[in-house]
């Protein structure tokens, strides 16, 4: 690297996936920019705010410069691209909660589908080489990963067949099948970003996250399922678990994770990719089995109660295939696992209390 430090954008960079990148890759040298006009604490109130995260970067992170730039003012995305032409760009910034998306369609749209359309347009026409990583979601499949047969076991739900026993590939349909409307509009930033990818020969992934996490999750109860139930648990308060007999399973990724992910990606960068990106059989754990190791841990009940009605096209039981995504960068591995994840939120929560 050059003594004039290459400029990297993140935008969400005060979030859990954007904050990590901006520590890890101004590490690197990078100058990072970071985009954060801490919507989130307008879609949740104040247990989403991320100013203090904020305000952590900008005191230990040498190599940072925050902006706060909405992602849906296209003339100020163009115009931030057309001065700063950043070496690569990590796009986290995002409406999140499968939920909150009826109640604010407009702004849930607006933010994921046209802020992509933004930041990417705004790349191909002043850093078009550079890697753009979007971070989506394994939203995108909607309720499809709910026709795989399944078995139901004491405490969790599992795929019944062995082809099935690595998880959800990426050849998952996303079309004819119930997504949530937050599902729908990151579809939407997700396609396109393929296309800029294969149409302009532009260097795009898509990362289809699991259930992305750490001790820098502001977790609530719309959003960041691991994070809130530590935090539920820690403050004595009762848990809200919604259908599927407590059982549904997800994978868990720690965010220094998908973050070097990211890394590989930008050293070795490939057009229009797609890739799922979690915990996969390595790390996953259904929401029962995460309250009995919460509760093995603060030796104590957590207080739960069942509602009766599963959020409308959630998953039941969804495990990441990682084969693909292995496959290409086959350096790139897992540090942590549910029981390291659990441990360190704990830790932080506990360490604040």
């Amino acid at each position: 690297m050059s003594s004039i430090a290459k400029k990297l954008l993140v935008t969400g960079s005060s979030g859990l996936i954007g904050s990590e990148a901006v520590s890890f890759f101004q590490k690197r040298g990078y100058h990072v920019l970071g985009i954060d006009n801490n919507m989130r604490a307008d879609f949740f109130g104040p247990p989403g705010d991320t100013t203090w995260n904020l305000q952590r970067l900008l005191k230990e992170a040498r190599r940072f410069e925050h902006f706060a730039v909405d992602i849906r003012d296209r003339a100020a995305i163009l115009d931030f691209f057309k001065e700063h032409r950043p070496a690569a760009v990590i796009h986290c910034a995002a409406q999140p909660s499968h939920d909150l998306a009826k109640e604010r369609p407009f702004d849930d749209f607006d933010v994921n589908a046209v802020g992509t359309m933004n930041l990417l347009e705004a790349a191909h026409q002043f850093a078009k080489e550079s890697p753009f990583v979007f971070m989506s979601t394994n939203k995108v499949y909607g309720d499809a990963p709910n026709e795989v047969p399944l078995v139901e076991k004491e405490k969790r739900y599992d795929y019944a067949n062995p082809e099935d026993y690595q998880g959800i590939p990426e050849t998952c349909r996303i079309d004819r099948c119930l997504h949530s409307l937050f599902g729908a509009s990151k579809v939407a930033a997700d396609v396109i970003t393929q296309e800029y990818g294969q149409y302009f020969n532009m260097p795009t992934v898509c990362f289809r996250g699991g259930c992305l996490t750490g001790p820098r999750h502001s977790g609530v109860e719309l959003h960041g399922f691991l994070s809130y139930l530590v935090k539920v648990a820690v403050s004595s308060r009762t848990y809200k678990i919604f259908g599927y007999k407590g059982k549904q399973v997800r994978d868990q990724i720690h965010s220094q994770d998908v973050v070097s992910a990211m890394e590989v990606f930008i050293n070795s960068p490939r057009c229009g990719e797609v890739y799922n990106l979690g915990g996969g059989r390595e790390s996953n754990a259904s929401l029962l089995e995460c309250v009995d190791k919460i509760e093995a841990r603060l030796s104590r009940r957590v207080e739960t109660v069942y509602v009766d009605a599963p959020r409308k096209g959630d998953h039941i039981c969804y495990i990441s295939d990682l084969t693909k995504f292995k496959s290409h960068y086959p350096r790139w591995r897992l540090t942590r696992f549910v029981d390291d994840i659990i441990d360190e939120i704990l830790n932080s929560e506990l360490g604040g209390v």
